[in-house]
């Protein structure tokens, strides 16, 4: 009898425990990160950041670039996007230091740390992404991938 009811007790205890170590391991890392306080060099050859610079968060670029990248995460994700921004002039941060913004800026850095482009208004998703898949370095890690699927 006491190991019935240990069957039938014990997963109420331990199931909770199971399904946040679950959460855990699936979670994504997030999509957009204050790049008021990011290192670059983090990101080096692991990500392509994506730099949204503005005076103020309540700048209407700035709003509706950042809407635009979350309308289509999943394909940033694919790309290896991670979105950095900085609203704040004021705080002289690494990223205002090394790409001097006036007002808002949306920048596009390739994963060895390069500038590959700037503009000066919002970008779609699907814009930035055609830059990308142009970029060498996209199109060699879509033939690996290709070789790895066929193998």
């Amino acid at each position: 009898m006491k190991r019935f009811c240990l069957a039938l007790v014990l997963p109420i205890f331990i199931g909770p425990a199971l399904a946040a170590e679950e959460q855990v391991e699936t979670a994504e890392p997030p999509l957009i990160i204050d790049g008021e306080t990011a290192d670059i060099s983090e990101y080096l050859w692991i990500n392509r950041p994506v730099i949204v610079f503005s005076d103020s968060p309540a700048d209407p670029r700035y709003v509706q670039q950042l809407e635009l990248l979350n309308a289509l995460p999943d394909d940033l994700r694919d790309r290896d996007v991670i979105v950095l921004t900085d609203a704040n002039p004021e705080g002289k941060s690494a990223l205002r230091k090394k790409l001097r913004p006036r007002g808002f800026m949306m920048v596009l850095m390739s994963k060895d740390g390069t500038v590959y482009l700037r503009k000066p208004f919002p970008w779609s998703v699907r814009e930035i992404s055609r830059s990308i898949d142009k970029l060498p370095s996209r199109q060699q890690e879509v033939r690996d991938r290709r070789e790895t699927v066929t193998q």
